[in-house]
């Protein structure tokens, strides 16, 4: 199958539940409309209270009648013969868990998990004006490690240079350490786009990862 994504669309992310609707991880589209395509999971939608389950040539005639009536409601990708709705919610139907791993350590987690807040002032900024800092500088032997690296401004990563927070006399907003849990899903509910996946997220299930 042959299908033509947006920029905007490669930027969404679909919630993939196991057989039982518990939360297992979040999966970028590409690999959502696969899954579907070749018959290893279903689209979860829920509206009006109820819950609907379309397998891929179901969903792509639902997808015909939300394009002509709904467009501006959904996310598109286009295939030789139609559009397709982007899915919000997939359910798995031949095996229930998908590997866990390690949260990553990469810059976009790290200032996820920073709330993109510089460490040292406490202040939010563009992530434009942000760049990771070493608390214990690399000249002194600190490691790219979670425990040692921060999301600071320009003016407290100037300020800072090649000096423990100590030698500068400045202090964590807070210690720095690997999140549990991928930072970025609670990015993801702030948007609209994804509210319908809140009635699955419930305490017991955080352990949602986001898929590179």
């Amino acid at each position: 199958m042959d299908c033509v994504y947006s920029c905007s669309t490669l930027g969404c992310n679909v919630l993939v539940l196991n057989k039982h609707y518990m939360a297992l991880r979040v999966i970028n589209v590409k690999r959502a409309i696969s899954m579907l395509y070749h018959q290893q999971a279903e689209v979860v939608t829920c509206e009006t209270g109820l819950y609907e389950n379309y397998d891929f040539h179901s969903w792509c005639q639902v997808s015909e009648f939300k394009k002509t009536f709904e467009p501006d409601n959904h996310d598109w990708i286009s295939t030789v013969n139609c559009y397709v709705a982007v899915p919000k919610i997939i359910r798995l139907l031949f095996y229930d868990r998908l590997p866990q791993k390690q949260v990553k350590l990469n810059r976009r987690n790290i200032f996820a998990r920073d709330k993109s807040s510089c460490q040292y002032c406490g202040k939010k900024f563009n992530t434009t004006e942000l760049s990771l800092d070493h608390v214990i500088p690399k000249i002194l032997g600190g490691k790219s490690t979670w425990e040692n690296l921060v999301c600071a401004c320009t003016k407290c990563n100037s300020r800072k240079g090649g000096r423990t927070p100590a030698q500068a006399r400045m202090s964590l907003v807070k210690k720095p350490v690997m999140p549990r849990r991928n930072p970025v899903i609670h990015l993801h509910l702030s948007h609209p786009r994804y509210q319908s996946w809140k009635q699955f997220l419930d305490n017991a299930y955080w352990s949602v990862e986001l898929q590179e």
